[in-house]
């Protein structure tokens, strides 16, 4: 037989795009159009139904950036129409190819009722099935003229990224406004055509079920009649109930859809029209659920329920009855679905907290999953975090992404850095915005790596990113696939369904251990620097008042501020989502991002202040507070004293012109170039700079990365660097704050910026302070900090949650050569046995380490040692989606600890963090709780979050090793349990009583948290 592959596989693709998908609605009337624009921000729905519109038509221009435009749609249905299905078919402008990132509308009744989202994808409203004829239509659309800004040329620079700087023409054609009829059958047909032609392209050529589809569908086509396709697609469907009713082998792999629509909170739009994307797509779902009896959607983000609750209750009483009736699922048990590389350990443990409280309270429902497809890698702090919340999966999907390795499992057990494990899965589909094409499920089948021991895997099913969510189109498609030969099965169900069944089937998948890497966008830790370091102080200064109104309100009566903690904590909670922390958002983002972080600091610093006064009385004794988790200058760690400071600093000018600072601890020399070129620990008689390498060298590098601009960094970048080593002052600086500080002032001017620096030496001090101010004016830039160490160490801890991770300073494999740019928190640090070095910041999270030894010929200093460089990095300038990215004024702070042990490294990580506070009072304040090991760190001392007035204490161990540690409460007690993150008590985990306290012992890196009562 003459192989006619080709002929019949063109004719499929042109029949249907010419003839049968237009046959769908094969005949329409228009309908009237009048418009109202809203003058500025989105209005009130009430507002936005009341304005009286003008008189439009399609082919009209509608909607200048970030508009609301209100449109009323008015007509009948012709008498001759009855008995058929008929819908209103509404075209905004919209591009088939970007559901979710251009304009968008949500319809309502003339009474307020919403009825469904329209976006390029879901454009039809449905009037009646069967209609009587005659009819009258009205329908309202609130439409949102968001600009496109990921266009088919991606990542080139726009001023549309916000309202500030968007240009006022019109953006958008009304394409299409009509009443029309509804062909089902021929819907039907094309849904058909479709699966068997996206399947029979997926199969061997060789195989005889491709050439059983092919010549079903060549004999189908055959019976349409072009001239008459509604006519005769009853007797083309006949033609394919053999091919698609063939069921698929016992073998075939199994697929749990799950109807999905990722809504990034933020991203290429602000906050505020997430709110209403998240109504369109509710909206979408709920009038799909009615429809669709197999149908199941799940919705992450608690944030983004709160918001329908909030602002749009017509759509949230529609979104309560779907839960109840079992389908529309809470998943996931976070506020958002954040980064987690960057958040703090206590910020990350109330992802989960606020997350699962808001589903239970509203629905009582709680999730046993964590649900992430998108975060940008996965800190190894998060498996215990995730148990300690009481879930026991995690779902992403974002690895497969990675540029260099392959991952080697689909379904795992991921171990943290304190040996929990949880079950994971990555859904090999590699999206969660399935579409059901041929091409994702047969790639979800052939792609998974547990074939032989497992056979289940999960889709996320619906368009997303700007939300959208699940369309009849993909269920219809679902349901084809249910059972059909050559392809997966696919079948409906909750994110839960999937996991209890994959779990059963594998009980024992493989172990990975460690952080779950991302081998791609790793300048998102570097991005937006002001946005980080609002996160990074709003997570300090939460915990100062947590802290310091428990002590007060158990000590004082001081009235606990329940309320506005609650309401902060949700607001830091949702910068820390993975586009806005990340930095990878527009600019209208960020500039809210940063100005929210003011507000809230001035919130915070309001508690705090009014809490320690309450606790420190009238008087005139200065007294220092110490927020940090150790004793400071000789106040308890969540108390106040008078410090003990040490002996004095001094700085001299040597011979060759350099500045040394000596506080009999640290000699640190500057050279005239302002860059260090000695940091001696006189404790250990210990040079911790390797030869000749000078230290605080500022080094810029060319930043233009293939793609991903705000995203991604290019390993390519470090083959081109300047070292900045050119100064227009280097002098000794006044005492930093009065404290008996050696200080050495520093200002460069390179390109169209200027650094200024400040390094200082403090009494008892065994660290160099390192200010850092930059009026960042370049463009396409990457500047970083470097420190050369001369530290023989083949691998280094940086901080994360709960504790810290090692990583590789070598390259031996792709591994990891790829982490070329990796997380910290508060240190980094480098060690031989019985030495090591910490560099601590205040604000920044991304940085690389490298090694060399020093062999070179003419090297003068060629001793064969290893230098390990340490390199911060500062500040970047991509020019998308922020065109603007980073420019201006900004203020970082780095320590240098020579001599440090991992637990120096933790404690001044804490110290730069949580600076004194000093206020005048009567006398000292005991801490509300003392720990009696400095390994055991507490994150969080509160009132319990029920309002009971219960003190609750998180803690863990941060050194890496056991301990058993004695809590001694400062109030007397009735009694003490164990509990979970969400302070719920756990069976079996009670503290062991002891005098005056309880003893509890911890595993490396263990996470405790104890609710004590008061008596």
């Amino acid at each position: 037989m003459h192989d006619d592959r080709g002929l019949v596989e063109a004719r499929l693709k042109r029949v249907l795009d010419e003839r049968i998908r237009p046959a769908v609605y094969p005949v329409s009337v228009p309908l009237d159009v009048a418009v109202w624009d809203a003058p500025g921000e989105p209005v009130p729905v009430e507002e936005g139904l009341a304005a009286e519109p003008k008189p439009v038509a399609v082919g009209d221009m509608w909607g200048k950036p970030w508009g609301t435009s209100w449109f009323t749609v008015t007509g009948t249905v012709p008498q001759e129409w009855a008995g058929r299905h008929v819908e209103a078919v509404l075209d905004l402008g919209f591009d088939e190819n970007m559901p979710g990132f251009q304009c968008e509308g949500l319809v309502y009744r003339p009474d307020g009722t919403p009825v469904k989202g329209l976006n390029p994808r879901n454009q039809w409203v449905r009037v009646g099935a069967p209609v009587e004829g005659g009819e009258k239509v009205e329908l309202r659309i609130e439409g949102a003229s968001n600009p496109v800004l990921l266009d088919y040329h991606p990542f080139l620079p726009t001023q549309l990224g916000d309202i500030e700087t968007s240009h006022s023409n019109p953006l958008y054609k009304l394409e299409r406004m009509d009443l029309a009829v509804f062909d089902e059958t021929v819907w039907q047909l094309v849904v058909d055509l479709e699966v068997l032609g996206e399947l029979m392209a997926e199969l061997p050529v060789e195989s005889a079920r491709r050439y059983d589809i092919l010549r079903a569908v060549d004999r189908a086509l055959d019976a349409v009649d072009l001239q008459d396709v509604g006519g005769s697609a009853a007797a083309a469907r006949a033609c394919l109930e053999d091919v698609l009713s063939t069921p698929a082998e016992p073998s075939a792999h199994r697929i749990t859809a799950v109807g999905h629509a990722h809504i990034d909170s933020a991203w290429l739009w602000p906050l505020r029209e997430t709110v209403r994307k998240v109504a369109r797509t509710t909206s979408n779902m709920t009038a799909l659920l009615e429809d669709e009896p197999d149908f199941v959607f799940a919705m992450s983000q608690a944030q983004q329920w709160a918001w329908i609750k909030e602002h749009r209750p017509e759509v949230w009483k529609k979104v309560v009855a779907a839960v109840e009736d079992g389908r529309f699922v809470p998943t996931g048990g976070m506020w958002v679905e954040a980064d987690t590389n960057m958040p703090g350990s206590e910020a990350m443990a109330r992802q989960f907290v606020h997350g699962k409280r808001f589903f239970m309270e509203n629905f009582g429902v709680e999730n046993d999953e964590a649900w992430l497809p998108d975060t940008f890698g996965f800190a190894a702090g998060l498996p215990q975090i995730i148990k300690a919340s009481g879930a026991k999966w995690l779902l992403t999907q974002k690895i497969s992404w990675s540029q260099v390795n392959k991952f080697p499992h689909h379904t795992f057990q991921w171990e943290g850095i304190d040996g929990t494990r949880i079950f994971t899965h990555f859904p090999p589909v590699d999206t969660y915005n399935c579409s059901m094409k041929g091409s994702e499920i047969a790639h979800a089948a052939k792609n998974f790596k547990d074939k032989g021991v497992a056979s289940q895997s999960l889709a996320p099913t619906g368009w997303g990113d700007g939300g959208g969510g699940t369309t009849r189109e993909m269920i219809a498609k679902a349901a084809r696939l249910r059972d059909l030969e050559g392809s997966a099965k696919v079948e409906w169900g909750t994110p839960a369904d999937f996991f209890e069944k994959a779990q059963a089937e594998y009980p024992k998948p493989p172990v990975w251990v460690g952080e779950l890497y991302l081998e791609l966008h790793r300048a998102t830790l570097t991005s937006q620097a002001g946005t980080k370091q609002g996160n990074r102080r709003s997570e300090h200064l939460l915990r100062e008042a947590e802290l310091w109104a428990a002590t007060a309100a158990v000590r004082a009566g001081f009235p606990y501020p329940y309320e506005d903690l609650d309401r902060i904590w949700k607001t830091v909670l949702l910068h820390q989502f993975h586009d806005i922390l990340p930095g990878s958002s527009i600019a209208w983002v960020h500039r809210e991002a940063e100005a929210t972080y003011r507000r809230i600091a001035g919130e915070l610093d309001a508690i705090i202040d009014a809490a320690q006064a309450a606790l420190a009385g009238e008087g005139s004794t200065p007294l220092v507070f110490n927020s940090a988790p150790h004793t400071r200058d000789g106040v308890a760690a969540g108390g106040a004293s008078t410090a003990v400071r040490g002996d004095g600093a001094h700085l001299t000018r040597s011979d060759d012109g350099n500045l040394v600072l000596d506080n009999g601890l640290l000699r640190v020399v500057v050279d005239p170039r302002g860059l260090v070129v000695s940091a001696y620990d006189l404790v250990n008689g210990r040079e911790a700079l390797a030869p000749g390498a000078p230290a605080n060298l500022l080094q810029i590098h060319p930043d233009f990365p293939n793609m991903w601009d705000a995203w991604d960094v290019d390993a390519f970048y470090r083959n081109t660097v300047t070292d900045l080593t050119d100064a227009d002052e280097v002098a000794p600086a006044p005492q930093p704050s009065g404290d008996g500080a050696a200080a050495v002032r520093i200002v460069r001017s390179f390109g169209d910026s200027k650094a200024t620096q400040v390094l200082s030496l403090r009494p008892g001090s065994r660290r160099l302070d390192i200010d850092t101010e930059v009026d960042w004016h370049e463009t396409e830039k990457f500047l970083k900090l470097s420190f050369p160490l001369d530290v023989h160490a083949e691998r280094y801890a940086s901080e994360t949650q709960f504790g810290h991770f090692y990583r590789a300073t070598h390259t031996n494999t792709s591994w990891e050569a790829a982490k070329f740019e990796a997380c910290n928190h508060r240190f980094v640090h480098l060690e031989e046995p019985g030495w090591g070095v910490a560099l601590v910041t205040d604000s920044t999270y991304g940085h690389d380490v490298t090694r060399a030894v020093r062999d070179g010929k003419d090297d003068e200093n060629a001793d064969g040692g290893t230098t390990t460089t340490l390199r911060a990095s500062l500040l970047r300038a991509p020019r998308f989606p922020d065109p603007e990215t980073d420019q201006g004024v900004h203020r970082f702070r780095h320590s240098l600890v020579p001599g440090a042990t991992i637990g120096d490294a933790v404690r001044e990580g804490y110290r730069v963090n949580l600076p004194e506070r000093v206020l005048a009072g009567a006398g000292e304040v005991a801490p509300l709780v003392t720990v009696d090991d400095d390994a055991v760190v507490v994150t969080a001392l509160k009132l319990a979050d029920d309002g009971s007035g219960d003190v609750v204490v998180r803690f863990h161990e941060a050194n890496g090793g056991r301990a058993n540690t004695v809590l001694t409460p400062g109030f007397p007690v009735v009694d003490v349990v164990a509990t979970d993150l969400l302070e719920r008590p756990l069976e079996g985990a009670e503290p062991e009583p002891v005098a005056g306290g309880v003893t509890v012992g911890l595993r490396p890196f263990e996470l405790r948290t104890l609710r004590f009562r008061r008596g």
